[in-house]
């Protein structure tokens, strides 16, 4: 989608632009067009400066990502009032109110396929998930270790069920690749795929990721 010409500025001097105005304006970019479209040249058109005046406030696209994405947890990740007694239940409900926030953006999955771009609003609720995990009995390092494998859960979780939607969408309802090798298994080698066949896509569609969550806190705590 087409962005409006940036205004006119006069000669000389380039203006004063903010933090805010940056995130502002690359938030606008990225919901129009994509994470992909979002570039330093672009974000400096679209403001009416230079991309050395964005300098100051951000080194990088990546930098300003991570702006993008604390922006976003800081106008929609809200604490809960109160938090669930019991140590596991409090891990599930601070990852389970993560993936609320996050599945409800569009744009924030192409952002989350790039490690380690944290914000630092939702690290609240990552602190609640190392220290119920510790509470739990594990230590301190595995605790790290179990939030990772819950964000990786969590990310993945809606980066494939989001590309998904977006296939389906664009199929317009056509048998896909995957009707039709479902359509044609051989039950005497796959017996169990063979006999939900028929069933697979909407079996697959149901949204379980709480049930997964708690599967996977209840694997994390079982001693080894």
């Amino acid at each position: 989608m087409s962005q409006p010409a940036a205004p006119r500025r006069t000669p000389g001097r380039p203006p004063r632009i903010t933090r805010e105005e940056v995130v502002e304006t690359a938030r606008r970019i990225v919901a129009a067009d994509g994470v992909d479209r979002l570039t330093m040249r672009r974000l400096a058109t679209e403001i009416g400066s230079t991309p050395m005046a964005l300098y100051h406030h951000v080194r990088n696209k990546e930098e300003l990502l991570v702006l993008l994405l604390d922006d976003y947890a800081a106008r929609t990740l809200r604490r809960p009032e109160e938090l669930p007694a019991r140590p596991r239940e409090r891990v599930v409900a601070a990852a389970a109110t993560i993936h609320e926030a996050l599945a409800a953006c569009p744009w924030i999955v192409e952002v989350l396929t790039a490690d380690d771009l944290m914000s630092t609003s939702a690290l609240w609720f990552v602190e609640q998930i190392v220290d119920g995990l510790v509470e739990c009995g594990l230590s301190p390092e595995r605790a790290v270790h179990g939030y990772r494998a819950i964000w990786y859960y969590t990310a993945g979780e809606i980066v494939v069920r989001t590309t998904a939607t977006r296939r389906r969408r664009a199929a317009d309802d056509r048998p896909t690749y995957r009707d039709r090798v479902f359509a044609d298994l051989d039950p005497s080698v796959l017996p169990r795929l063979a006999q939900v066949a028929d069933r697979w896509a909407p079996l697959t569609a149901e949204d379980t990721y709480l049930d997964g969550l708690h599967a996977l806190v209840d694997g994390l705590l079982t001693p080894r």
